[in-house]
């Protein structure tokens, strides 16, 4: 019988076992990889690559990165920071110093200025536009500066009155902070900052924030132009307690020498490696330490290595530390 009627018959040639074989084989594979399709289309996927469109994998946090790494190759670096911190400077403990207007006021006549300029500003804007509510100021009166604080701390008496600065010509306001310095760039910043706040909620309060999750808190800050994550987070840590830690040049630089940051960071980017890298109950005192210790030892110019108990430890003392 040749292979023609075999077919026609309903029977098998002699290759025919292997010929189904075959494809029982292919049927299988084929449903194998309609599984895979559907296994791999239930998985998170990644970005697609233009050039070989296939799907990358979801890019790693590089804050999170970098603060598994330091625990890996720098066990305990964190802590002993913090210790060694605390035997110069003691463990501060959180209060609130002004009311977070006057710390968002504040801290804009503060930007690339000296403290104590920025206090002056502060209290120039208060003599020019007097406010009549509650008194708020961190003036001690023992003389220490308030942590965190370069300068004296502001006089405890009623807050500017925020509707007349909103209202008042730029030049007044110009004028009237000019003892800060670069009034010019910071009158229509403060100015456009209470606003926006204005806009969105009806007054200048700003304690509606405390009721928000933190990262939520801080973009909506940053929205206003002029704001920045150090800005922010100087407002949400310093009125309410919540664990943003904010980096300014001090604490920028006291952390890139010790090696808690990398040294190609942006200070951007130096907020969200601490955001991984510290405990909440450990914000605070980082913050409050290591600002003060890049002002009294970890100086830019001469640092005073000597009498650092950080040394031990420090990448800018010995760059194989560990």
């Amino acid at each position: 019988m040749n292979e023609s009627e075999a077919s026609s018959s309903g029977r098998e040639p002699a290759t025919g076992g292997a010929s189904r074989a075959a494809d029982r084989s292919r049927t299988q594979s084929d449903r194998s990889q309609s599984d895979r399709s559907q296994s791999d289309r239930s998985r998170p996927r990644g970005r697609r690559s233009t050039s070989t469109g296939r799907r990358r994998p979801p890019r790693a946090n590089p804050a999170r990165t970098w603060a598994r790494r330091l625990r890996r190759t720098r066990p305990g670096l964190v802590e002993f920071v913090l210790d060694a911190l605390a035997t110069l400077y003691g463990r501060p403990q959180w209060r609130r110093r002004l009311d977070p207007t006057s710390e968002l006021v504040l801290t804009i006549l503060a930007q690339n200025s000296a403290d104590t300029n920025a206090e002056q500003a502060f209290e120039s804007l208060r003599a020019r536009f007097p406010g009549t509510g509650p008194p708020v100021g961190d003036r001690r009166a023992n003389g220490t500066p308030p942590d965190g604080w370069g300068g004296a701390g502001i006089e405890i008496a009623p807050a500017p009155d925020w509707a007349a600065i909103a209202e008042a010509p730029i030049e007044a306001v110009e004028e009237a902070i000019r003892p800060g310095g670069l009034a010019r760039q910071k009158a229509p910043r403060l100015v456009a900052a209470l606003h926006r706040i204005r806009d969105a909620r009806g007054d200048f309060s700003l304690e509606f924030l405390g009721e928000m999750e933190p990262m939520a808190a801080r973009d909506w800050l940053t929205a206003i132009d002029g704001i920045g994550k150090k800005t922010a987070s100087v407002i949400l840590m310093f009125c309410f307690g919540m664990p943003l830690m904010p980096v300014d040049r001090h604490v920028e630089r006291v952390s890139k020498r010790i090696g808690l940051i990398p040294a190609t960071a942006t200070a951007d980017e130096a907020h969200d490696i601490y955001l991984e890298l510290l405990a909440p109950e450990q914000v605070y005192e980082a913050h409050v330490n290591l600002i003060t210790h890049g002002r009294r030892v970890c100086t830019a110019r001469r640092p005073n290595c000597g009498v650092c108990p950080v040394a031990p430890r420090c990448r800018f003392v010995d760059t194989r530390a560990p």
